[in-house]
């Protein structure tokens, strides 16, 4: 068999890897959407069910001699490339784990997340910490199998980022926070915070509904391949050929909230739309890591959502949805949407204060995985690391310990990703900046360039390279976290009016 020929049969078994993984997507946005509580078991047992014909099909003899055939020859493509590297991890992560192990957690957690969901809206940890019990004992398990260098939190944290480590991140979150918390000091001592109470009122959830479509059309999210929902906890998941799905939640006493959950979870799914077509079948149609997919989410929120120019030209289009706001103006806008202000909720933080949220979640997620904390003590550790890094307390568990849904659904390793993403993302926007006048597009209304650079750089590439790779190939350097300090500086001293 030739070369190509045997790269087309490779190609027909990660097809048939991602057609599963498709179905089971849709089966858990269904999950997350549509289910009934009385239906939270049966489809935990189907998917349980299509996890280990996943687990079946991933470590089938016939992935390992495809393999060593691909180590066996001298590979240029970059795609080719792409395809052992993923397959290569994807296949020696799995034999590792007992297929019983990995349908028993799948099973875990398809209902932990139902669970999560009551325990939140009724504000009751006991209900769910039996099911946080077991799934932080399973991701223990795993790493015994998976095995670790220094730190056993590594082996979950490269589930989400390839080759990051503790020992890297702890220098980068610790460099960070130094830096944030300087800023911070900064805007208290010299700057004036500005008067937001012209945003009080109420905004109906339907109206929302309506100003986050257009948002999301101006973005450029495909409607014909796409649709928005109603979750617990917004989120977007995509399946087969760009078919990508948004929820979204609303709080009709502040539309800013479900508002900049739209752009951010918009900026995920222009990210999986865009991936080029001629992926499918590799094992690439996706993105390369969690970190570079936030940091298009955090792209759009906060980098165009949080800009001037965009509140310039967008904030008409707000006062016909909300004709409360008719007597403010978009610089008041700007202003009060960079409020800098400690808050109990991740998805609402300010962009300063919000790297305080993920460094508490990194510092919680170690210290479960390296048995220095247990459920029990979880909520009064979680409440004092807010208390010493953001001066409040959270006083109910729904504001606390309850906000997330990501350890009910596995996603142990998961956080750290949203604030490397705020750091690919500063220095993606660097370096556009060398290509485009991005304020004034703003200003005109005009994403399409925007979108079209994102694309063209970074979207259609999937997982083609690895992160830092990819962020090499875009900047012509490796991640410098000093342009995301630098970025919120210069924004933040214009909006506190400091020289």
């Amino acid at each position: 068999m030739g070369f190509e020929e045997k790269m087309q049969e490779i190609k027909g078994y990660l097809r048939r890897i991602e057609l599963l993984g498709n179905a089971m997507g849709v089966l858990n946005w269904d999950l997350e959407v549509n289910v009934p509580p009385g239906g939270v078991k049966g489809r935990a047992e189907v998917l349980g069910y299509l996890s280990g014909e996943m687990y079946k099909l991933i470590t089938a003899p016939e992935a390992g001699e495809y393999i060593a055939w691909l180590e066996q020859q001298n590979l240029t493509d970059p795609v080719h490339k792409g395809m052992l590297r993923e397959m290569k991890k994807s296949y020696e992560r799995l034999v590792k784990i007992p297929a019983d192990r990995f349908v028993a957690f799948s099973r875990l957690t398809s209902e932990a997340q139902a669970v999560w969901a009551e325990s939140r809206r009724r504000n009751d940890y006991e209900m769910f910490k039996p099911y946080l019990k077991q799934i932080m004992d399973f991701e223990k398990e795993f790493v015994g199998y998976l095995g670790y260098k220094q730190n056993k939190y590594d082996t979950l944290l490269d589930q989400y980022e390839p080759d990051m480590t503790t020992a890297v991140l702890d220098k980068v979150f610790g460099d960070l926070r130094d830096k944030l918390v300087e800023l911070l000091t900064g805007l208290r001592e010299q700057g004036k915070a500005p008067n937001n109470d012209f945003l009080k009122g109420h905004y109906p959830a339907d109206k929302q509904k309506a100003l986050n479509r257009e948002v999301l059309k101006l973005m450029g999210f495909d409607f014909n391949r796409g649709r928005v929902d109603i979750s617990a906890h917004p989120f977007t998941t995509s399946f087969f050929n760009g078919d990508v799905r948004i929820t979204n939640r609303y709080d009709e006493e502040y539309f800013l909230s479900s508002f900049f959950s739209a752009m951010h979870e918009g900026g995920h799914a222009l990210y999986e739309q865009d991936i080029s077509d001629e992926l499918y079948g590799t094992g690439l149609a996706t993105g390369v890591s969690m970190g570079i997919h936030e940091s298009q989410s955090r792209f759009y929120e906060n980098m165009i959502g949080r800009s001037k120019g965009f509140w310039e030209y967008f904030f008409p289009t707000v006062v016909k949805e909300f004709p409360n706001l008719s007597g403010a103006r978009p610089e008041d806008m700007y202003k009060a949407v960079n409020t800098v202000e400690p808050s109990l909720i991740r998805t609402e933080a300010d962009e300063l204060t919000y790297a305080m949220h993920i460094i508490i979640r990194y510092e919680m997620e170690k210290a479960f995985i390296n048995d220095e904390i247990t459920v029990d003590e979880a909520p009064e550790v979680w409440n004092e690391k807010y208390e010493k890094y953001l001066g409040i307390r959270p006083k109910d568990y729904s504001s606390g310990i309850l906000q997330d849904t990501h350890w009910s659904g596995g996603m142990v390793g998961y956080f750290p990703s949203y604030a490397l993403g705020n750091l690919y993302a500063a220095q993606f926007l660097n370096t556009m900046k060398k290509d485009m006048d991005v304020e004034e597009l703003l200003r005109e209304g005009n994403l399409e360039p925007i979108h079209q650079w994102l694309k063209d750089k970074v979207h259609k590439h999937g997982a083609v390279y690895t992160p830092s790779e990819l962020v090499e190939m875009v900047t012509g350097e490796p991640l410098n976290p000093q342009y995301f300090v630098d970025y919120l500086a210069a924004k933040l001293r214009t909006v506190y009016n400091i020289d």
